[in-house]
């Protein structure tokens, strides 16, 4: 034999292990060591996001600091704190949109959540028809913000609407819209966008329930459980990382929502249904006043990225509690 055994570059017999630092452990071509490669390849989408994200903050913080109103040009300039000693001092209107906003939220999600809950519960059982029945719940989430808003100012309008037809039937008055009344404006568009909103909920928690296994229910049975203790110790146990992360993604959403509420009711009447990011709106896009809107915007930042902080924290989102 011309060997009795053969050795690999490095010196070692084949089989042997091979140590840390040798050249063998490292990218091919590279000279790249294994633990740090992950880390290389992702950081080209890395740097992407990061600026992606923190350009726009950083930027809208710039200009929360500045006057910078397109139809006062000569106004222009460094404005310091300014905007924010305006926000929280001089102007009402913030502070009626914020409590809107929060009205309008804690009603949406609450409600939400209750109704998507139920639809939840109720595909989630087998019946003649279930597929179908699933695809009529979860339909409406399908639907644009404006498409939405078009259907419902259908059904909204005194000529045409559901109130001709309640007026034939003797309920209310012909030609009254329930847009323009400040007592009614407020639950029509909650009732819109209940349309549009309860669909998700209904498709997070259908997802959760799916996979709650059978074998708890059929222990709770023979330990004498009804379905009334079932459901408040096993399925809403099992429900509430679920039910957390949804309403806190849905209470940012409607914290933002726009486009419902500026095509059905632009804010009105007399600026009641009126959110934060919708004031924002019509402060930059129709006053021109982007200085002012974009502190605003840092305001409302501020108040979502608090709010989600301490919401976390207090439902202790991700502990282990089943």
């Amino acid at each position: 034999m011309a060997s009795a055994v053969a050795q690999d570059s490095s010196g070692a017999p084949p089989g042997a292990p091979k140590k840390p630092g040798s050249r063998t452990t490292r990218a091919k071509g590279t000279g790249i060591s294994p633990r740090r490669l992950p880390y290389l390849l992702i950081a080209p989408a890395v740097l992407l996001m990061v600026g992606f994200i923190a350009y726009p903050m950083l930027s809208v913080f710039y200009y929360s600091l500045q006057n910078y109103n397109a139809t006062k040009p000569w106004r222009n300039g460094f404005a310091g704190f300014d905007n924010f000693r305006r926000i929280f001092t001089e102007d009402p209107l913030f502070w009626d949109s914020l409590v809107f906003s929060g009205k309008w939220v804690f009603t949406e999600v609450t409600l939400q959540l209750a109704l998507g809950l139920i639809l939840a519960l109720l595909v989630n059982q087998t019946f003649v028809g279930r597929a179908a029945a699933r695809a009529m719940v979860f339909s409406p989430w399908a639907v644009s913000g404006v498409l939405t808003t078009t259907i419902w100012l259908l059904l909204y309008n005194p000529s045409t609407g559901v109130g001709r037809y309640l007026a034939d039937a003797g309920i209310g008055t012909y030609g009254s819209s329930v847009l323009s009344d400040t007592g009614t404006v407020f639950w029509a568009a909650v009732l819109a966008e209940l349309w549009r909103g309860v669909p998700f909920f209904a498709i997070l928690i259908l997802a959760d329930l799916q996979s709650i296994p059978g074998d708890l229910y059929e222990a709770a049975s023979v330990d004498g459980a009804n379905r009334f203790r079932q459901f408040f110790h096993i399925t809403l146990p099992h429900l509430r990382d679920a039910i957390i992360l949804s309403t806190l993604l849905r209470a940012v959403w409607e914290f933002n929502n726009v486009d419902l509420l500026l095509t059905l009711t632009e804010g009105g009447p007399a600026g009641v249904t009126t959110t934060l990011p919708l004031y924002v709106a019509v402060t930059g896009f129709e006053a021109h006043d982007f200085g002012y809107a974009t502190a605003l915007t840092t305001v409302a930042f501020g108040i979502l990225l608090f709010c989600s902080i301490l919401y976390l924290r207090l439902s202790k989102f991700g502990g282990d509690h089943k």
